[in-house]
């Protein structure tokens, strides 16, 4: 699987003369489109894993605005794998044409399965897994999000040897894959720092199961209200953004995750001159959907 990984970059951040640090992000979105940042480095392990073993099938799980489902759908049109989305809310069925992440995913040829939530929490027994197998035949399973251990090598990528200049990593946290490879790859004298995007102790539980090093911590005070909550002060911030550095953000993770940056070196957290590297996972394919989402609210749009 080839993406072009080489566009990955960092690139400086010019953040003017009141603030006393070197402050880059790691242009992990130029990846591709839509299989970009972690996205990729998710499923680059696991695609391997699938073709070795013969299953040209891929079966995972998403929400309707879900990044994952957008990146698995368009891997299997460029690489040809068929692929089936087990989605979150049977409401959904009638509205694929009205959702722009789940009408790109079956524009690539995405098989859908509309499921209540309640079944949807049950989507890792052994029972729920078996009755997918009889509907669909053998398949190749990548969980929700595309966290497991060949996930986690992919993301052990993310960080090159030119990033150990770097004091402190600072990384969204969804399910928490990508954070526990880029602990994997850090070198002793660096800060993990995770910011979640959605609330909840069970992160630190989560991060540990896959963590070797202990050289991190959660950051749980920009998660604005819980996952996809937003407000109009973040809109603002990720637009300001934009404008300054020209880097679009998505609202769901990397938005809260430069907030969270940015009020910290306000504050002085950060000791001085120290060098941060802010790594941007992509998931920009989801701004479309929650603009949607803005307009019937009234609120500003994201840029």
């Amino acid at each position: 699987m080839n993406f072009q990984e080489h566009l990955s970059k960092n690139q400086r951040l010019n953040l003017g003369p009141n603030y006393k640090h070197l402050v880059s992000i790691k242009r992990e979105d130029l990846i591709h489109p839509y299989v970009s940042g972690n996205k990729y480095r998710k499923l680059k392990y696991n695609l391997e894993q699938a073709k070795s073993e013969g299953r040209p099938v891929l079966l995972t799980f998403g929400g309707a605005f879900s990044n994952h489902i957008a990146a698995v759908a368009a891997v299997g049109r460029e690489l040809g794998f068929e692929t089936i989305g087990v989605i979150r809310g049977e409401e959904l069925v009638n509205k694929v044409d009205a959702n722009h992440t789940l009408k790109f995913a079956r524009n690539c040829g995405m098989t859908f399965k509309f499921i209540t939530r309640e079944e949807f929490r049950n989507k890792i027994s052994s029972d729920f897994i078996q009755n997918l197998k009889s509907e669909f035949g053998d398949f190749y399973l990548i969980p929700e999000g595309g966290t497991n251990e060949l996930a986690i090598k992919g993301c052990e990528e993310i960080l090159s040897d030119a990033d150990s200049e770097f004091d402190y990593i600072c990384c969204s946290v969804g399910t928490g894959g990508t954070l526990s490879g880029i602990i994997n790859a850090s070198k002793p004298h660096q800060k993990i720092m995770g910011f979640p995007a959605l609330k909840g102790d069970f992160l630190q539980e989560e991060i540990s199961k896959f963590a070797e090093n202990s050289n991190w911590q959660l950051i749980s005070d920009y998660h604005f209200g819980g996952y996809a909550k937003i407000n109009p002060e973040l809109i603002g911030f990720m637009n300001q953004f934009k404008r300054a550095h020209n880097i679009r953000l998505d609202p769901i993770y990397t938005g809260k995750l430069l907030f969270g940056v940015m009020d910290l070196l306000k504050k002085a957290y950060f000791p001085e001159k120290s060098k941060i590297l802010v790594i941007h996972t992509g998931g920009l394919q989801g701004v479309s959907g929650m603009n949607d989402l803005l307009r019937k609210k009234k609120w500003p749009l994201i840029s």
